[in-house]
């Protein structure tokens, strides 16, 4: 088992040689430049690398960049076995990264929050209190009722 520091070491090499291979090395269309690697993490062993990337496009760019970086996976594991000088290169997965659609369903949420508070606002703009602004019994409330 290697320590949890040389696993982040690997898998920073391994975002940032992936990320520069596919930028200038490899010529495959379908891998243009509307490919970030977002994030890498590699088992406690150091034998299998995840790597997590977005396509910013459409569903059609994203399924022939997934097909691409899965016809391109031999080119960068051993690109990466050479940078980094391993004894056993991880085998390379690849998973494309949920980060944008979940950032854009939060704030999708979030719009929908601010309408309906706004909404709200408004229907409390001319509102008054049903029984008086403090509807509370208070200690000086309850001797004035005893007295009469």
């Amino acid at each position: 088992m290697a320590d949890n520091a040389r696993a982040k070491r690997l898998a920073d090499l391994i975002r940032e040689v992936v990320a520069q291979k596919l930028q200038r090395g490899i010529k495959d269309p379908r891998l243009g430049t509307h490919i970030t690697i977002t994030d890498t993490r590699v088992t406690g062993d150091l034998r299998e690398a995840t790597v997590f990337y977005t396509v910013y496009g459409d569903e059609e760019e994203r399924t022939a960049a997934t097909a691409g970086l899965e016809s391109a996976k031999g080119i960068l594991r051993s690109e990466v076995g050479r940078a980094a000088g391993v004894k056993f290169t991880p085998t390379l997965t690849f998973v494309m990264d949920a980060l944008p659609d979940t950032a854009r369903n939060i704030e999708d949420l979030l719009d929908k929050a601010r309408q309906s508070d706004a909404k709200v606002r408004e229907a409390s703009a001319g509102a008054t209190y049903a029984g008086g602004a403090d509807p509370y019994r208070k200690p000086e409330d309850e001797t004035d009722d005893t007295a009469e």
